[in-house]
């Protein structure tokens, strides 16, 4: 294991509580990927698997350690309990890519272009999500700790039950997104770009937003609460 962990500089102590511990990872010297499809249950070590075509494959129980994966197609790719250890995953691009279960640990996630991702039930540890988008990412149940979404679009993720703890939203599109049944500890929106909520914004609590963003969201507050709020004829 090559990599470290770093706290983030501005989103550290203060009004927004603790900061994220971002990963910092430092790969070895990698050997190309020339082991043919994905085997479930296999074992991937320093390896760099680089413009591969693995739409699904079924790589499921896997475990990719200090690997690099660039530009590789990963629609309908089957990776459910897979372990995603001190890796880069650069250029990843596919539609129904089966995450299930899996875990990642001191991960860097550069440039997705994904949809329908299913990270139901994961654990995310020490991930930074970096520039790129994908749309409809489900996080259902998921643990997510010290994690950063930088620079990314996000069009309705699914958070419905998942657990945050020092996650960071920092220039970010978070897009219709559901916080339904979620538990939040230190979980700082105040950098995204945009932030707009399908459902439960209830349970923001242990979420710290900006005064901008609280102007913004305060029609869904108020209806939330059973507000209406009506000007007044003159």
């Amino acid at each position: 294991m090559v990599s470290r962990a770093v706290k983030a500089g501005a989103g550290g102590r203060g009004a927004g509580g603790k900061g994220a511990r971002r990963p910092e990872v430092r790969l070895p010297s990698l050997e190309p990927y020339e082991g043919g499809e994905l085997e479930p249950d296999g074992d991937y070590d320093g390896l760099l698997f680089s413009e591969l075509d693995l739409v699904g494959q079924d790589g499921g129980g896997a475990r990719f350690m200090d690997c690099a994966l660039t530009g590789c197609a990963v629609d309908e790719t089957r990776l459910h309990h897979a372990r995603v250890l001190d890796c880069v995953l650069t250029g990843m691009r596919g539609v129904g890519t089966d995450l299930g279960s899996a875990t990642f640990r001191d991960v860097e996630v550069v440039d997705a272009r994904l949809g329908g991702v299913q990270l139901h039930g994961a654990v995310l540890e020490r991930v930074v999500f970096r520039g790129g988008k994908i749309d409809y990412l489900n996080l259902r149940e998921a643990r997510i700790r010290d994690v950063v979404f930088e620079g990314c679009v996000l069009v309705e993720p699914d958070f419905g039950g998942a657990r945050l703890e020092r996650v960071e939203f920092v220039d970010c599109v978070l897009k219709g997104a559901d916080f339904s049944g979620v538990s939040l500890t230190d979980v700082d929106l105040r950098r995204a770009a945009e932030v707009s909520f399908a459902r439960g914004v209830d349970r923001l609590a242990g979420a710290v937003i900006s005064p901008a963003q609280l102007l913004d969201l305060a029609g869904v507050f108020a209806a939330e609460v059973g507000v209406r709020v009506v000007g007044v004829e003159v």
